[in-house]
């Protein structure tokens, strides 16, 4: 059994590509941070519009929550390669796994501001 790796190009590329994405989100299903982000998603899908939200406001929403998707898929990233890595305790371990958590939790921050911006517009605007 061979242990090289035969690089893909063209069609079959793109194909493998979306097979490594689809396993990062199978992966990232596990995060429940990630499963309770992705409610909140699906809420404001089902209640923007029910609130008066115009096309461009629901592009925004998604386009911060898909943001927040990445940052946290790459937070994930981030805590799978420190706890590889440094499985004991370490003050850089703790660091790293700190910063991601504030880079998600910026978004977050951003996107509710954003959604009770929005609500605030269509309420009282």
């Amino acid at each position: 059994m061979s242990n090289t790796f035969e690089k893909q190009t063209g069609i079959r590329h793109f194909i493998a590509a979306a097979g490594y994405s689809l396993g990062g989100f199978r992966r990232l299903l596990g995060e429940s941070a990630f499963r309770q982000e992705a409610l909140a998603f699906l809420a404001g899908i089902v209640l923007l519009p029910l609130f008066g939200a115009g096309f461009t406001q629901m592009l925004v929403f998604v386009a911060l929550m898909l943001l927040l998707f990445a940052f946290e898929a790459i937070n994930t990233a981030i805590e799978e390669i420190v706890d590889r890595v440094s499985p004991e305790y370490s003050l850089a371990a703790k660091h790293a796994k700190d910063l991601g958590s504030f880079a998600c939790m910026c978004l977050i921050v951003l996107n509710g501001g954003y959604v009770l911006y929005t609500l605030y517009g269509l309420w009282f605007g």
